[in-house]
């Protein structure tokens, strides 16, 4: 298919898919006129990209997690993992928080030692992207 309905089905403008090709995440076929070809695999290797970036990688990550032979690969995935659990750890920090706010009888949260546990706790900031 062409790049216009590849962008399409993903739901991205065509430059976007364009710079996704420039920068060698995610490259298709060509025509022998030059033109773009996207085939279903190139479909589904753009879904991983969004779902990624979703996620706040970086495209020269995104390269590696999909390129199994580039360097650094799998240090990038084992940060990228750090950071999600990290996350999901905050996530339900807050959850647990905001259940309590509802019932918390204290006329200032600063007096209820369960809210203030929560003010003190640190947070994990996103890993830096790769070059």
């Amino acid at each position: 298919m062409k790049i216009g309905e590849a962008a399409r089905r993903i739901g991205v403008d065509d430059h976007v898919l364009r710079h996704w090709h420039e920068t060698g995440v995610v490259v298709p076929d060509r025509t022998a006129s030059g033109h773009r070809v996207y085939t279903e695999e190139h479909i589904r290797r753009l879904r991983v990209v969004q779902a990624c970036r979703g996620i706040g990688m970086s495209l020269p990550e995104i390269r590696l997690v999909l390129h199994r032979d580039e360097n650094g690969r799998v240090d990038v995935i084992r940060q990228r993992l750090r950071w999600i659990r990290s996350q999901r750890a905050q996530l339900e920090d807050a959850e647990t928080f905001l259940e309590h706010v509802i019932g918390c009888r204290h006329d200032l949260l600063t007096r209820c030692p369960d809210c203030a546990r929560y003010a003190m706790s640190d947070s994990d900031p996103q890993p830096a992207a790769t070059s």
